[in-house]
């Protein structure tokens, strides 16, 4: 059994960030568990004197679903030319623990534009050593132009996401 973690940028559960994962979900086989994290407002803030062994236990659990997951899928909106805040205050707290070192991972960015947050996601990801790929990212920008009553209606956007979910699968088998 392979296990994909995802991770919304969005912490609106009807964002077009949730629809997408949850489209993913639902192109997962029997031999693939696929779980969408609900906790990221539950993280508090990061604080480099509380990451030690004995970290709050909303991050440790994030961390242990981290190191379990055979992969990792990220999608994000762009707020303010930028990461959301939530999403990168998760990041920060996966530094020092190194649940991404070497880990299979994929990042969408669906936004209004979304470049600013894509190219600062690949560099951050970079920084805790995911394994991305070019494959395994897809900027989506005009986002909810492609959305019509929680479906993806864009045939271009359901066949990217099909393209990027399958490269990130042959990437754990």
């Amino acid at each position: 059994m392979k296990n994909i973690f995802s991770i919304s940028g969005s912490l609106r559960p009807g964002s077009s960030n949730h629809i997408i994962l949850e489209y993913l979900k639902s192109m997962v086989s029997e031999n693939i568990t696929f779980t969408i994290y609900d906790g990221v407002a539950c993280i508090p803030a990061f604080d480099p004197g509380l990451d030690n062994d004995d970290p709050p236990k909303t991050v440790a659990g994030l961390r242990t679903q981290l190191s379990e997951a055979d992969a990792i899928l990220i999608c994000t909106p762009e707020y303010a030319f930028g990461v959301p805040g939530a999403l990168k205050n998760v990041l920060d707290w996966t530094v020092s623990s190194g649940s991404f070192s070497g880990k299979a991972t994929a990042l969408i960015t669906a936004s209004t534009g979304g470049e600013n947050a894509h190219a600062a996601m690949i560099k951050i990801l970079g920084a805790i050593d995911a394994k991305l790929t070019p494959e395994t990212t897809l900027l989506i920008s005009f986002i909810r132009t492609k959305i019509n009553d929680g479906i993806i209606t864009d045939k271009q956007t359901v066949e990217k996401l099909g393209h990027l979910f399958h490269a990130l699968l042959r990437t754990i088998k």
